[in-house]
């Protein structure tokens, strides 16, 4: 059969579609990008914005596989299948369990056999086939599903489950194989991985598993999903920042840089705890790129409070801000909180955060000019190749006859570009 995959959302779904790629492969199916007997997509609702995009989605892919039978998984389809069926654009319904049965579903409907979708069991990790997606070059490991924070704008917990883990021994499998397949970097993504291996028996910690994992594979760049500022300990930076194949690229996640802000949302760490997580990554790797995420706008958000947040930006000197207004989710606490802000107030908000996290940005850049780095040429962006090093930011160099998609090659970094900076290879 023809199949087309089509992803909205996180790392974590794009890993999702490329394992269900290969599986389909596997099983003797063709990857087509239209015209396709079975299409699944796999769906976001981190925000009501992303609930509109996977319905534009639905029309979109049934005006391009007339035909088709068409399933939807992912967080949208588990948390509201109603809405999902209500588009008549959708055959099976999926959610977030059993991905790899999606599959077998779509090619029943397709044989003319009458199926049914049960509720899917989220009691154990679902183990799915490691790999680099479709027209990347870095691939994409998950180590850990659910999450276990509830906090107050979220709806994630409750369409992803509790925290469920990879066992270490499959990481490191999946690791060997993707190695075997001439892989250079490897992104460790999960919905929470900070809280990877609690669930185990007996319990593990992201720590040990990096701890097993990348001496074990000295010639693959480990990179590490969004991390809670929590798990950044003494025990973390002692153990990890020593190992040469660990990026030196750490997203934090922090969403509010005011104590009374992070209480309403519910997150578990204070502004001061955050940036003591900071100072120590920076104690080991000094010139370490340190991300974040912020939510602008979160309900009943003063003036002053946002003051603080963007003071607390420049404090930590982030070399990469990811900002968001608050968007309403349904069903979650943050929907009914009192002191909603008007979508112009969050839109100025926003604007003003994105400009003292670009000034912030360049800042960190523009420290690296002059200096050498080895990075991995990853697609084309107009005449230039784009590349990742160790950091966090791309490098931009000009198209060479020199350079291969996934052969690393050293440059000199030259000046800022765009949003990273301008290499000429050595």
């Amino acid at each position: 059969m023809k199949f087309a995959f089509f992803t909205l959302g996180c790392k974590v779904n794009l890993f999702e579609t490329q394992a269900l790629e290969q599986l389909a492969q596997a099983r003797g199916h063709e990857i087509v990008d239209r015209d396709a007997d079975a299409v699944i997509i796999n769906t976001c609702t981190v925000t009501s914005v992303s609930d509109h995009k996977n319905i534009r989605a639905f029309h979109r892919l049934r005006k391009d596989n007339p035909r088709a039978v068409i399933a939807a998984c992912g967080c949208f389809a588990q948390t509201d299948p109603e809405r999902v069926r209500a588009t008549g654009e959708i055959d099976l319904v999926c959610g977030t369990g059993n991905r790899a049965e999606a599959l077998a579903l779509c090619e029943a409907v397709v044989e003319g056999r009458a199926v049914s979708c049960r509720a899917p069991e989220r009691g154990s990790y679902e183990v799915l086939p490691a790999g680099v997606p479709r027209g990347r070059t870095r691939a994409l490991l998950k180590i850990e599903d659910g999450c276990n924070n509830f906090c107050t704008y979220c709806i994630i917990p409750y369409a992803r489950g509790r925290v469920r883990s990879l066992p270490p021994a499959q990481a490191a499998q999946e690791a060997a194989r993707l190695e075997q397949q001439g892989v250079h970097e490897i992104v460790l993504t999960g919905i929470e991985i900070a809280s990877y291996g609690r669930d185990l028996q007996p319990a593990v910690s992201l720590t040990d598993l990096l701890c097993d994992l990348l001496p074990a594979h000295p010639g693959i760049r480990f990179r590490l999903g969004s991390l809670d500022p929590r798990v950044v300990d003494a025990d973390f930076c002692s153990r990890l920042m020593g190992l040469p194949n660990l990026a030196r690229h750490f997203h934090l996640s922090l969403q509010s840089g005011c104590d009374s802000v992070l209480q309403r949302m519910g997150r578990k760490y204070t502004a001061e705890e955050y940036y003591q997580a900071v100072e120590k990554i920076r104690a080991a790797v000094p010139d370490a790129s340190i991300a974040t995420d912020l939510i602008v706008g979160f309900p009943g958000e003063t003036e002053e409070e946002f003051e603080t947040t963007l003071a607390f930006l420049e404090h930590c000197a982030f070399a990469a801000v990811h900002v968001f207004p608050f968007s309403v989710r349904e069903g979650t606490r943050a929907a009914s909180l009192p002191g909603q802000l008007s979508s112009q107030e969050k839109a100025v908000r926003a604007e003003r955060a994105k400009a003292v996290a670009l000034r912030l940005s360049e800042a960190y850049r523009r420290s690296f000019v002059g200096k050498e780095l080895t990075v991995l040429p990853e697609h084309h962006t107009g005449k230039f190749w784009a590349a990742h090093g160790t950091y966090g930011f791309p490098v931009y160099i000009e198209e060479e006859e020199r350079i291969e998609k996934n052969g690393p090659v050293s440059v000199q970094l030259e000046h800022l570009h765009r949003d990273g900076l301008r290499g000429k290879i050595l």
